[in-house]
């Protein structure tokens, strides 16, 4: 039996055999960084309800191959949201409170800690908001390997919030390999003059579950890449975004608000094999970018990843409502060399409330510029109000273009190129062999576009839906390519009031 005082150590057994662990209990002020030092696997380390703990702690590497997770938890159940459930800040008053002394995180980890579970803890802002509250692995040089990487990490249930004044730069810098993070509430993520982003990672290889969190940020509410990988060749893979809110709160853009740098809700620039599905995201405006809300853009950021690529991706069964536009693409960057954008998949999904007059920007739905490669939009519901248009090509071809079964407004300008007319001229020019068929294009004309599409009023459209569902006498119903309805299936797609996962539209 192990004894760190101020900590008190209960063995537990499983009957008669191997002990299963230690509960190791530390009391509010104590030495969690003792702790930490001296937990082995299977441990649980308990945390005083409502105590605070002050420090810059660090999750440490343990030798060996025993491979049962070591936890970090507040004690006890009641009050405390449930596993499965998803943390909400008026649980803070029975947390553990992490607080870091100066800029540097509150948790972070050693170059190659493993199976280690953080579980219902609040963790504070850094002082004055600086830098990171929780950093897995490493941003930097250092971490120019793949030994170095921490992996087999678990973020559950945690509070994580910068100050409601002065804002963080980051939430959780996701740097490290095979780390789940689930039922988080993350907020005031909020920085003047610079990026700040809930969750962020650039210089870790991926398997990632982000799950079921309530996430929001100024800059990018999630964004991979932005950064240049200190791994060679490093492309952060395997990612899956299900289930999660992601919020710009209203009050950001009030008269008189702190001028908080506003971006985007969802960004990826370096990554391969993501699902992003079921996930809620509402509010991105025209400020520091021009309002899309969705970006697929890839970025040798600094000129030291000629690498980077966004390719494989499948966005899906999302609601995404109340922007200045949707979805940015971006086939190569046009500042450094690198890969092709290709792969994207675009489906099932609601934009509520493409509106250029709200939230500025162009009120485009989809904005194509330099090449982007295997590119497929099918069956989404979009709904637009002052719309500069449906797709806009900035420059570029665009090679395997699919456009299908899709509901919009043709706005402006529809399917519009630069220098070229609305419709045909523009898709022979910069999409080339495009299939564009069974699409609702309210508004325009079917002579500028291809057969198999159309076009009925904005007014019919409305008659047509009862939510984001067709009515039952819809002639598009069962209209589409595959024998579907046209529009995105209301059943993937989360209701409009949800800010629980799988709260879906039925």
């Amino acid at each position: 039996m192990r004894f760190v005082m101020p900590m008190v150590v209960v063995l537990a057994l499983a009957g008669i055999g191997d002990p299963v662990g230690s509960t190791i209990r530390v009391p509010s002020g104590g030495d969690l960084q003792a702790a930490l030092n001296n937990a082995r696997p299977g441990d649980t380390i308990l945390l005083a309800r409502d105590g605070s703990y002050l420090g810059s702690f660090v999750l440490p590497a343990r030798r060996g191959d025993d491979d049962r997770v070591i936890t970090v938890r507040t004690e006890g159940d009641a009050d405390l949201p449930r596993e499965g459930e998803r943390m909400t800040p008026s649980a803070a008053e029975h947390l553990a409170k992490l607080r870091s002394p100066n800029g540097s995180p509150a948790l972070q980890t050693a170059p190659g800690a493993r199976g280690w579970r953080i579980a219902l803890v609040e963790i504070q802002a850094t002082r004055d908001g600086a830098g990171t509250i929780v950093a897995l692995g490493d941003a930097s040089s250092a971490q120019h390997s793949l030994e170095r990487v921490p992996s087999h990490l678990a973020l559950d249930r945690l509070y994580i919030h910068g100050d409601p004044e002065r804002g963080q730069r980051r939430g959780i810098a996701l740097n490290s390999s095979s780390t789940a993070i689930t039922g988080c509430y993350i907020s005031d993520i909020k920085a003047i003059g610079v990026d700040s982003q809930a969750i962020a990672g650039w210089n870790g290889p991926g398997d990632y579950t982000i799950q079921n969190n309530y996430l929001e940020a100024a800059g990018e509410n999630i964004m991979f890449g932005g950064g240049d990988p200190a791994i060679p060749d490093l492309v952060p893979t395997k990612i899956v975004v299900r289930d999660n809110l992601l919020s710009k709160p209203l009050a950001w853009r009030e008269p008189g608000a702190p001028k908080w740098q506003i971006k985007n809700l969802f960004e990826l620039k370096n990554a391969r094999g993501v699902i992003v599905e079921h996930n809620v995201m509402e509010r991105s405006w025209q400020q520091a970018q021009t309002g899309y809300a969705v970006l697929f853009t890839v970025r040798n950021q600094d000129g030291g990843c000629p690498w980077c690529q966004v390719e494989e991706v499948q966005f899906r069964g999302n609601l995404v409502r109340d922007m200045a536009a949707g979805i940015q693409l971006l086939g190569s960057d046009p500042n450094h060399s690198s890969r092709q954008t290709n792969r994207i998949v675009i489906r099932d999904n609601v934009f509520d409330g493409i509106d250029k007059a709200a939230w500025g920007g162009d009120g485009y739905f989809l904005l194509l510029s330099d090449a982007p490669r295997d590119i497929t939009v099918d069956h989404n519901t979009i709904v637009q109000r002052a719309s500069g248009g449906l797709v806009k090509i900035a420059h570029g071809v665009t090679s395997g273009f699919t456009m299908t079964n899709n509901i919009a407004s043709h706005g402006e300008y529809g399917i519009i190129g630069r220098d070229r007319g609305i419709g045909n001229d523009s898709i022979a020019a910069y999409l080339p062999g495009a299939t564009i068929t069974r699409n609702v294009i309210a508004g325009g004309k079917a002579s500028a576009y291809p057969s198999g599409n159309l076009f009925p009023s904005v007014d019919d459209v409305r008659k047509q839906l009862a939510g984001y569902r067709l009515v039952a006498s819809s002639p598009w119903r069962r209209a589409g390519t595959d024998g579907r309805d046209l529009g995105a299936n209301p059943d993937l797609v989360p209701h409009p009031g949800a800010t629980a996962p799988s709260t879906l539209l039925r």
